[in-house]
């Protein structure tokens, strides 16, 4: 397989995976919203109990898949 094939390769799956982590990212927070504003009882959010993925951090991680993988592909044309 050429360089170029398997870089193109990677920056899709980069920016495929960073795509869906945003995504997911943005569906977990309006689901803590949601669950905030449907229970009187703070003590789910102050426990942190049972533990839940921290949306930031999803959408964050897939920003940075996301310019991984657009790096990669811009690379690829030019390798």
């Amino acid at each position: 397989m050429e360089a170029q094939a398997i870089v193109a390769t990677l920056g899709g799956v980069f920016t495929l995976l960073g795509a869906v982590l945003i995504i997911l990212g943005y569906r977990e927070e309006k689901k803590i919203v949601n669950d905030i504003a449907q229970r009187p009882d703070a003590r789910k959010f102050i426990t942190r109990f049972p533990p839940r993925l921290e949306a930031g951090g999803l959408k964050v991680g897939g920003l940075i898949a996301l310019v991984i993988g657009v790096v990669l592909l811009v690379l690829a044309l030019f390798v």
